[in-house]
């Protein structure tokens, strides 16, 4: 299950964390600390694999940092193109000669979907090509339901956020930390 591989990995941590939607929360995921065992990305994205074989798909686009690796990894096991997003003065663009023809079909790939934040910057990019996106995959989805779009996760994850007035970290006085790749 991915949820051992990211406890083997370390990347389930435990503290007061500022995400990348602005909020605060008791558990971060940091995929990256699984991505970087080669062996165990591959048994993680394999569970992805399952839940999205049978769609249509034409390329796997992950937006910069965290969809990059699971691009890479998802399209190797479907066999398909993988290519990113990345952002420029702060808006994610298509940039190193990548392209997307029009009509073609897109899955997003993310590290962990919580609000769909990245995965919508790298969506806008991909419908300004002309790109059909048919869903989005994820190792972790943190979701509550409220994206638009198909999230086909490795894992459910259940994890509270906080607006800031209402963190009780920040009323315990709590040190926070923000381990994402986002400027907030």
């Amino acid at each position: 299950m991915i949820i051992d591989l990211l406890k083997e990995s370390n990347a389930l941590l435990e503290g007061h964390f500022l995400l990348s939607s602005g909020k605060h929360s008791d558990r971060y995921v940091q995929c990256a600390k699984l991505l970087q065992y080669p062996d165990k990305a591959a048994k993680a994205i394999s569970f992805i694999v399952e839940k999205v074989k049978d769609l249509d798909i034409d390329i796997v686009v992950g937006p910069a940092m965290g969809g990059i690796i699971v691009a890479y990894e998802l399209g190797r096991q479907l066999g398909k193109p993988a290519i990113f997003t990345e952002r420029e003065e702060g808006e994610m663009k298509l940039k190193r000669g990548f392209h997307i023809e029009r009509g073609q079909k897109v899955l997003i790939t993310e590290d962990v979907v919580t609000t769909g934040k990245s995965a919508y910057e790298a969506i806008r990019v991909v419908e300004e090509y002309g790109g059909v996106v048919v869903g989005i995959a994820c190792i972790a989805d943190r979701s509550k339901g409220d994206i638009k779009y198909p999230v086909y996760g490795g894992t459910k994850l259940e994890i509270k956020t906080y607006d800031i007035e209402d963190c009780p970290l920040c009323k315990e006085g709590l040190s926070i930390v923000k381990p994402g790749s986002r400027k907030i």
